[in-house]
Parts: C-alpha cells; structure tokens; sequence
C-alpha cells in the first residue's frame, strides 16, 4: 500500500429546499404514498413541457456563490439519455457542457492537515424516480416503481480528484453538507434520500502524475459508510494491480453489512448518453444584478462566524468551531451570550448541557424547551452567585420540564446558596473534628485534599453552600 497513492473525486447530489419540483408544482415533501406527488409533466407524458422553478435556480445560486463558484451568465439544460425503469421520459433533463457554475472550492481538515479541494462544476438536475425491489409478495419477480421523486430539483456539485485519503473525502462531503444545510437549501437528510454522494476512486504509483483507471462508488449516504467503502475500493484496486490484473472502469455499490463494493454495471462515458440541449427551455441566465442580489442575501458563512466569535466573544478556537456547527446552534448560543452577559459561560453551556440534552431526546436545537433568554437568565444568577453550578444543572433540568424561569425555581424550591459564614462555620468545625488526619496532611503540604474538605460541607448543605465561602472558612480554620 506505501507504494501507491490513491485519487479520489466526488460527485454530491443534493435535493434543493423547494416546496415543489424543478419542472412542475408536484410537492417535494417525502413520506407521500407512492406516486401520489406526479403529474403529466414528471411522468413524461407526451405532450407536457417543463417550467423552471424559479426558487431552485435561487437556493443552486446561493450554493455556488457561498462555495467560491463563478456562476455562469448563461447556462442550458439538455438531456441525458439513458434507459432505466424509474426514468418516466427515457431522459433526465441536466446540464452537460453549460453548467450553471464553475471553479470554487472548500477547505478541509483530516489528519491534522488542511487542504483545499477544488470544484470542478456545479449544475442543475432533475431527480430520477425510485425502483422498489424490497417489501413486496412478488419482489422475486417483479419491481415497482414509485415517481414520487421524479422530477425533484437536485444540484450536482462535482469536485476535481484532490483528495488523497477516505479520511478526506468523508471530512469533504461531511463539509458540503454543513454548507448546503447552513445555507437553507438542503435539508441534510441523508436517510431520506436529500443528499447522496458518488466516489470516483483510482490508485496510482506514488510519484506518478498519470491518473490510474477509476471505479465509481454510487450513492453513498453516509460520511461513515463514504470512508469505508473507499477504504475497501482503495485496498481491493491495489490487490488487483499487485496480482498482474487491471482495474476495469465500471460502477460499484458498497455494502454496508459486509464492508464491501460489488459490481453494478460498467461505467458509461459522457458520449453514451448523447446529450443534446434541451428543445422545451431555453438558456437559463442569470445575469449579474441577479447574482449580488442573492451574494448579498447570504447568510454569514460558518467560518467567518466561528472568526468572529473568537474575536468579538475571546472564544477559543475549539468552541468558535462546535458552535457553529449548525446555524440553529450558533443563532441559540449567540442569543444567550448577549442575553447573559456572559459569552465563555453561554458557550459552556450550550456545549455541555444544552447538546447533552438534544442528543438524549433526539430533538433539534430549535425544539429545545429552554430558549435562550431563559437560559441567559440562569446564568446571571450563577453568576452572582446565588447558586453553584452544581446546582443550577438540576434547574436547567426543571427549566425544560416545567417551563418556569430560573429565578421562579430558586424561590420556590429554596435553592440559594449558603453564604452566611455564621450559618457554615459550625459544619466547617464539625468537617474539621471529623477529618482530623485529612487537616494533618494538609498542613503537611498536601493542598489538593482541602478539596475532599469541601465536598463534604457541601454535602451537609446538599450542594447549596457557597464554595467560594466554604474554602475561605476551611483554610483559616487550618491555618
């Protein structure tokens, strides 16, 4: 394997976020029983003709404009000729050599290194439908075809062969789809189908120039299943070439039970599918007013947002970059740090308990029953003081089960801390009389046992004394 190096492209298909589909007003919503979302013109009956979908051609621009693209004036779609059961036309309306975008790029982390991974092209499609040969009573005979998806407007954002590693591609298709989500034009949702990816995978001496013969990996829908089904492919290709074979051109399928890439079928050239423009649309222009009216409607990008979090917050880099993660993530914490005040603790909060509690109910941040001036609330009053940390996750908690603020369940449950040094010092002497051999090593230099000290005053008070009182009785009482 140390003799040789592997070339990897991908190819990502993203459904954009549109109420209907690229050439007609059938819903894009998923989960409709089958062929319940499909009209003449997603059917490919004769006679209909496609409308763009004005919104698609927005969310495929702001795409390309926020990935460094230069969006093309002028671009025409044509159509892709292929036979396949789920394809209604015997067509797929694409773009081939006027794509809507070129160029651009992301940068990447993997391994501990960076690197940039250019754009080849981005270029606007529509969806095929779906073939079912799973779940039915005569699934060893026959295939059912649903057309729900026929039609669906997709960008297809296809990347030139700089990656070097499976790491990397994952670490790539991981990075698109936190930009199409952060963008809004992508949903994200791998499971359902909205963002698939394609792996062009070849190995090659190392040291050599020449590309070796690639093998496509397709629809991949998963970073985790995208890294081993490469990992296999780059192992199997280099079996191949060290037993005297040659690794043949052709489309794989990876399965994910057995960690394997199967043959699919061999891999057409462009000039199988004898593309021509499309007679029913005309070019698709996007003229330069049109390309800064949608530039200047681009969300801050992620990177320019964790920047300015380091910045304008003294957030480290660590936290400036989990935060921004998601755009939901980074607006919640955003709201809690100017809230509060208090922008290392928002943080803290929002990487600790508030991700803790999405993940155990599986839900979104924007479902989160603690908005963030509630949680804002909660930290002003740790911050004073009122109550220890320790105490205020056990508010958090009732926060988002009762829906009461933070002040309200201190008062009424009697949470304050304990500061009066009056009301401490007879359990500090008490702590004392009890742990007298702990006192010893204390004064014999073992400073780090005061904290056992204090864990135990806390517990008398279960948890409500103020730590900071506690260990100032604690050492004057030592000495």
């Amino acid at each position: 394997m140390s003799t040789f190096e592997s070339v990897i492209g991908l190819e990502i298909h993203a459904q954009l976020l549109t109420r209907t589909k690229i050439f007609c007003g059938c819903p894009t919503s998923f989960g409709a029983p089958p062929n319940a979302h499909v009209c003449p013109v997603c059917l490919g009956l004769p006679g209909a003709l496609p409308v763009l979908n004005e919104h698609a051609v927005e969310c495929a621009v702001m795409a390309a404009l926020a990935l460094g693209c230069e969006v093309q004036l002028r671009s025409v779609f044509a159509r892709k000729n292929y036979f396949y059961p789920d394809l209604p036309k015997g067509y797929q309306i694409s773009q081939y050599e006027w794509p809507l975008a070129r160029g651009g790029g992301v940068e990447i982390q993997a391994g501990g290194t960076s690197r940039f991974v250019r754009l080849t092209r981005i270029h606007m499609e529509e969806d095929a439908g779906k073939s079912l040969h799973e779940g039915f009573a005569d699934s060893d005979r026959r295939t059912y075809l649903d057309f729900n998806r026929s039609g669906v407007p997709l960008v297809e954002i296809v990347s030139e062969p700089d990656m070097r590693s499976a790491e990397e591609a994952a670490s790539f298709f991981e990075r698109l789809r936190q930009m199409l989500v952060w963008l809004g034009v992508n949903d994200g949702n791998m499971d359902e189908g909205s963002l698939r990816c394609d792996a062009n995978v070849s190995v090659r001496p190392v040291g050599s120039e020449v590309l070796g013969t690639k093998a496509e990996i397709k629809n991949v829908n998963s970073f985790r299943y995208l890294q081993k089904a490469i990992e296999y492919e780059i192992g199997r290709q280099v079996d191949v070439i060290e037993h005297g074979g040659r690794v043949v051109q052709e489309t794989r399928l990876f399965d994910a039970a057995q960690g394997k890439t199967y043959t699919m079928r061999s891999k057409e050239e462009a000039h199988d599918y004898r593309y021509f423009p499309e007679p029913d649309l005309p070019p698709l222009v996007v003229d330069e007013a049109r390309r800064e009216a949608l530039r200047a409607a681009l969300p801050e990008l992620p990177e320019a947002r964790a920047g300015r979090f380091q910045t304008a917050y003294g957030l480290p880099a660590y936290d400036a970059a989990l935060l921004t993660e998601t755009r939901e993530i980074a607006d919640y914490f955003e709201a809690t740090a100017t809230a509060s005040g208090h922008a290392k603790a928002a943080s803290n909060w929002v990487m600790g308990e508030v991700l803790r509690t999405m993940k155990e109910r599986g839900i979104a941040i924007t479902a989160l029953p603690v908005a963030p001036g509630a949680l804002a609330g909660l930290i002003r009053i740790v911050e004073r003081g009122t109550i220890s940390s320790t105490v205020a996750k056990d508010v958090f908690a009732k926060m988002g089960e009762s829906g009461r603020s933070a002040d309200e369940i201190v008062a009424a449950d009697g949470l304050a801390q304990v500061s009066d040094t009056l009301a401490l010092e007879p359990h500090v002497r008490h702590v004392l009389d009890a742990h007298a051999e702990v006192v010893a090593e204390i004064r014999a230099g073992k400073d780090r046992k005061l904290q056992f000290l204090v864990g135990q005053v806390m517990k008398a008070f279960r948890g409500k004394a103020d730590p900071r009182v506690v260990t100032e009785l604690l050492k004057k009482a030592i000495g």
